[in-house]
């Protein structure tokens, strides 16, 4: 009971985390002073395509009444119609989130190994060669902006050797190889930009496990010390770095938006970009709402994950 009462602890707050930010978007973007449709159409806009636009968003309505209606519209899945295309705004996201959602789960494979290996040797072989090697490869690549790490990637494997695509363009045709091949350089860099920042805690939490009074008890036991890293040592030092997984979680959906920009790649991130620069504010809107509740989701993630891998908060 107690574990099913600190985990629903956490979904209300996310939950009621998630109302705040939407009131807050809908209140940023509509509500604030100044006439919505003029700064959409901009100041050479017609009285009459003025008055269209503002009977189209319903702009005459009671500010709550427009936040409640689009509220119920987002929970129910119908996120309006954009005002550039007049097309539902469900059917411009669904093939960005999915685009993006294959890019996250390749990237996240990728990072996962980054991440656990150089951990788990510098670890091993605290203050030797291959620790201090590791360490100024992070350090490098963690003052690298991801733009610069993409470009890199770039000149190296189409330029140098070319063996993958300079710009990741695929759509619904694209077969699962053209799909393979369009999202590995994306995904590398993701998994790069990632695990930089993942491998340096990692590493500090393990070394500090490794010498905790348990896992001493656990070598003494006889246990092999293989075991005693990946059995005891590991999923104790993995807790504070699920806050870190998760931010690079949420990162993968809403902030990618420069290694999409670079690569071309039609996904969740650059349909933001596209939606603020076209001033499209229900596709603004749907957007921006979805990435703070991936946000939100990771977080919670990581929250549960903690729970479920440290006994210690469960009984606190």
């Amino acid at each position: 009971m107690t574990l099913i009462r600190l985990i629903g602890g956490r979904v209300l707050i996310s939950l009621l985390t998630l109302l705040i930010v939407s009131a807050l978007i809908f209140w940023i973007l509509e509500v604030l002073p100044g006439d919505v449709a003029s700064r959409i159409l901009g100041r050479d806009a017609t009285p009459e395509t003025l008055a269209l636009l503002r009977a189209q968003l319903h702009l005459e309505d009671p500010a709550l009444t427009r936040y409640l209606r689009w509220l119920g519209g987002m929970a129910t899945g119908d996120f309006g119609t954009a005002l550039t295309s007049s097309r539902p705004i469900v059917t411009i996201l669904e093939p960005r989130i999915f685009n993006t959602v294959l890019l996250a789960g390749y990237a996240f494979l990728l990072y996962l190994p980054l991440a656990l290996i150089p951990a788990l040797i510098q670890a091993v072989r605290r203050d030797r060669p291959a620790d201090h090697a590791l360490s100024a490869v992070t350090l490098v690549l963690l003052s690298m902006p991801d733009f610069l790490i993409a470009t890199l990637l770039l000149v190296t494997f189409v330029v140098a050797v070319p063996l993958l695509p300079a710009i990741s363009l695929v759509d619904q045709s694209s077969t699962a190889l053209e799909y393979f091949r369009a999202m590995t350089l994306p995904a590398v860099t993701l998994a790069i930009v990632m695990a930089v920042y993942a491998v340096r805690m990692l590493r500090d939490n393990l070394i500090e496990v490794l010498g905790s009074d348990y896992v001493r008890m656990a070598e003494l036991k006889g246990l092999s010390r293989r075991k005693v890293l990946l059995r005891h040592a590991l999923p104790n030092a993995l807790v504070p770095t699920l806050n870190v997984t998760a931010l690079n979680l949420a990162y993968l959906i809403g902030g990618v938006v420069v290694v999409e920009k670079v690569f071309s790649y039609p996904g969740f991130g650059s349909l933001l970009v596209d939606s603020l620069q076209l001033r499209d504010l229900p596709l603004i809107e749907a957007t921006v709402l979805i990435a703070a509740a991936v946000y939100i989701a990771a977080n919670l993630l990581a929250d549960i994950g903690a729970i479920l891998l440290n006994p210690r908060l469960r009984a606190a």
